[in-house]
């Protein structure tokens, strides 16, 4: 039977990876699929992993309604077994009860790809409505790692190097100086917007690996010891 599922992590976890592989696996096979994205790093109509992989797909905007996508298709001839759908966090919750409809009555497989909070830590509203009526919701096992060595929970937003907890909840932006932009939908008015993935501790202590590098480097009474937040052994490759 046909399932709606929803992968989820943080940025830098691989899902437009998989996403891509599990494409090219049900083609393999001689199933007929759709792939869509939106706000993609590489541009619109484009699914992209930061591997250098990519391949062409159908821009979702607000007003795509994925029940006539399948159903123009398949009128017209073309076989739909399955979808794709990246950056499933930036589709609006009716878009979602689309794709669970589409599983249940058109027994669509649907494989929804996607972030599950915002730089603010809230869910995304994709991405809440995807947990609720998911027929199975896997957490990726590639996991990011926070510059402090533990595993990456949260996604970290950054104005000129400086973390911040509000704005915009999409707004364009680099994973590091050099890439290609995170999120593409509203501009910022000033400054460079940049990403980084952090684990829960110094998410909430608001410590990138920016500012850990200017404190550990400064004469700044802090009040905690930023070696004891390091992985183990971290503090001797520093100082080595």
């Amino acid at each position: 039977m046909a399932e709606l599922v929803f992968f989820s992590g943080t940025m830098d976890c691989g899902k437009s990876t998989l996403a891509l592989q599990m494409d090219h696996n049900h083609r393999a096979r001689g199933r007929g699929g759709v792939r869509f994205s939106c706000n993609d790093r590489a541009g619109e109509s484009i699914i992209s992993s930061r591997l250098g992989l990519q391949t062409d797909a159908v821009e979702v905007h607000g007003s795509t309604d994925f029940w006539d996508e399948v159903v123009v298709r398949r009128t017209g001839g073309l076989r739909v077994d399955y979808l794709i759908c990246d950056e499933a966090q930036f589709y609006s919750a009716a878009q979602v009860e689309q794709l669970a409809r589409l599983v249940d009555e058109m027994d669509v497989d649907v494989f929804a790809f996607g972030i599950t909070s915002d730089f603010r830590t809230r869910l995304f509203p994709g991405s809440q409505r995807l947990i609720e009526l998911a027929d199975k919701v896997q957490v990726l096992q590639v996991e990011a790692l926070c510059w402090c060595g533990r595993r990456a929970t949260q996604n970290a937003r950054t104005l000129d190097g400086i973390m911040v907890v509000e704005g915009e909840q999409v707004m364009v932006g680099d994973v590091a100086p050099g890439d290609d932009a995170l999120m593409d939908d509203a501009v910022p008015t000033a400054g460079v917007v940049e990403y980084e993935t952090l684990c829960r501790r110094h998410y909430m202590r608001r410590v990138t690996a920016h500012g850990a590098n200017l404190m550990a480097g400064s004469d700044q009474t802090l009040p905690f010891d930023i070696e004891a937040c390091l992985w183990p052994g971290a503090g001797e490759l520093r100082r080595s």
